[in-house]
């Protein structure tokens, strides 16, 4: 893992996308003079399920994964992030180890912030509290929705939610084929299913002329069957 300091974060455009948006300009600044800039390989782990963070993570780019390892031993996928999106940030506030583990699905680039900037600016600043409680509670939202789908959708709704979700949120290459690239087992793991099953739903998607595929590329071909599905 690479890493340097870099400042400016009062200019990053990414702060709008997260709780940092609250924060004033000497805010930033000091941030800004202790924060480390992090590269991270494809499959390298950000940080390990039980671990006791001293910061958090804010994406810059790429993408990476955030899951918990079940009882059975699988590697079930809670969340795909991307940039602007803060990793750790539940375990900092709450002072015990992540419950999650993120490991780097692309190559990617982090800035990590101390976590005594965190509780400072917690503690003196009203705005950002609320911006980072806001922030967790949209997040425990999509979490509740998600254990819905997960108890009364069947396992093509759930992949053809999937699907309408990496698309909506990472968008498509030149060619239509959704950017992120996620294997087979990725994606069981992110609908709780098993690789086989994944597979062949992929397969009957294809064959409906739903979707096309390119080793790990999928474009959705037909949105409104999709839709209907979900």
């Amino acid at each position: 893992m690479e890493e340097y300091r870099r400042g400016h974060c009062e200019n990053c455009l990414l702060r709008q996308l997260n709780s940092f948006k609250a924060l004033s300009k000497e805010d930033l600044k000091d941030i800004a003079d202790k924060k480390i800039r992090k590269f991270i390989k494809k499959r390298d782990v950000i940080f390990h399920e039980g671990e006791k963070l001293n910061g958090v993570f804010c994406v810059i780019s790429g993408v990476a994964k955030l899951s918990k390892m079940s009882e059975n031993g699988k590697d079930q996928v809670i969340k795909i992030v991307g940039k602007g999106e803060v990793l750790g940030q539940r375990s900092v506030i709450a002072q015990e180890p992540t419950n999650l583990s993120a490991v780097a699905i692309q190559d990617i680039e982090v800035c990590f912030i101390p976590k005594k900037y965190i509780t400072k600016n917690l503690n003196h600043n009203i705005d950002f509290t609320r911006a980072m409680l806001f922030q967790i509670a949209e997040e425990l939202k999509i979490a509740d929705n998600e254990i819905v789908n997960m108890a009364h959708k069947s396992v093509k709704q759930r992949i053809a939610t999937t699907l309408q979700y990496l698309e909506r949120n990472f968008g498509t290459d030149e060619d239509g084929y959704i950017s992120i690239r996620l294997n087979r087992e990725e994606i069981a793991n992110m609908v709780g299913t098993a690789k086989e099953a994944c597979i062949r739903t992929l397969t009957s998607f294809r064959k409906q002329g739903w979707i096309s595929t390119k080793a790990k590329k999928i474009k959705i071909e037909d949105h409104n069957a999709l839709s209907t599905l979900v």
